[in-house]
Order: structure tokens, then sequence, then C-alpha cells
């Protein structure tokens, strides 16, 4: 089976768009959370994902939406939360809101979350990764960081797709990875967008400045 893997789409529709039309052919579409946050689409995102039926778990941007909660002294989580708050219709909202903390698929051999699998909002970059992240699953899914990277073990491998809306690895271009069950391959990949038209509609919703700037250094 190969899996599809996305995550920490942040309402950034063009940079969407451009993975799913790079995407290769996969049995499966999974998303490892934050679908909202920071940019100008969150309703748009949340459609996508919600009419191709994909499995998404919650990511903390999502979960300040669901709860009415808010990030303190982040201005650019601040702002992109109070923004799809606002955006989103009873419908988006209600499947924001019945997004699970995790996921597993094929038989148990694939789990996914958004951040670490035992210590919510946890952020677990590259130098983290270990064997000891995995459970019973044969790979682990999770974002939160936005850098992309993957390990492979003798138990398993664990995978970040990195983001597709805000990368934070100095490569703007949008990241998704490609994971084959059968032999627990991944494939990094990445795909170029117009990040000056994201920029734009940043700026025309009246976000931080700061969120259109970064996009463009992918951090």
């Amino acid at each position: 089976m190969k899996v599809g893997v996305v995550s920490d789409i942040h309402s950034n529709l063009v940079a969407l768009e451009a993975v799913l039309a790079d995407m290769p052919d996969v049995d499966r579409l999974v998303c490892a959370g934050d679908v909202v946050g920071y940019n100008a689409w969150p309703a748009e995102c949340v459609d996508v994902l919600r009419e191709r039926n994909v499995p998404t778990v919650m990511g903390n941007h999502d979960r300040m939406v669901a709860t009415g909660r808010n990030f303190r002294g982040n201005g650019m989580a601040q702002a992109g939360v109070e923004y799809a708050d606002a955006e989103l219709n009873d419908v988006q909202r209600t499947w924001v809101e019945n997004l699970p903390r995790e996921r597993t698929f094929a038989d148990g051999r694939l789990k996914v979350v958004h951040d670490h699998p035992e210590d919510q909002d946890r952020y677990t970059y590259p130098d983290e990764f270990s064997p000891a992240l995995l459970g019973d699953e044969d790979a682990l899914v999770l974002g939160h960081t936005h850098v992309q990277h993957h390990e492979r073990y003798d138990e398993g491998v664990v995978v970040n797709p990195g983001s597709v809306g805000q990368p934070r690895d100095r490569d703007p271009r949008a990241a998704y990875a490609v994971l084959d069950l059968e032999n627990l391959s991944v494939e990094e990949r990445r795909v170029e967008y117009d990040v000056e038209r994201v920029a734009d509609a940043v700026r025309a919703a009246g976000l931080p400045s700061r969120t259109a700037e970064r996009l463009a250094s992918g951090r």
C-alpha cells in the first residue's frame, strides 16, 4: 500500500493544490493535522480534505479553533486562529471539532499523530527521532515541526512529511511524502507553488505581514 502523507497545510490552498497535482498515484491519502492557521484559506483547505474524505488528525491550531482557545505570546498564530474562527461555517467547524488525536490504518501498521505520540504539543525534531517513538505500528507519521525528515529502524520507520503550507526547513517549496507500507520506504517530495500569490492573500486578509514574509524563505 502506498500512502500519500501531508501535514501542516495551515490554510495555504495554493500549496495544497500544488501538492495534490504533483502527488503520484497512491492508495490512500492521510493528513497529520494543522489544516487551519496562519494563511488565508482555512475554509477552502478544510473543504478539500473533507470532500475527499481524507483521514486527518487534529493539530494544535485545529484544536485552538475547535475549543475556542488561542495562543498567547505568538501574534502570527493568534491572528491565524482568529481568522479561521471567523471564516469557517458550521459544517467546516464541526469537521474540525471531530478530528481525533490519532488514527491507525492497515490493521495497525500505520499510526498518524500531529506531534509526539505520547506528549501532546511536543515538537519532535529530526535529532529526536528514535525507535522509542514507535509502538506496535510499523510506521509512525507525525508533523508539527514543519521540518521534513524520516528515519528507518529495525523496528519500523518514523516520518515527518514536512509542511505543505509553511515549511520551516529553509526550503520554501511545499513538502509532502509518499510512504510504501510494503517495504517501509519513504520518498520525500517537494513542489514549487506561487508563494507571492499566497503572500498577497495573507496581506489582503489583514493577517500579520511576517506570516507572508516567512513563506519565501521557508523559515
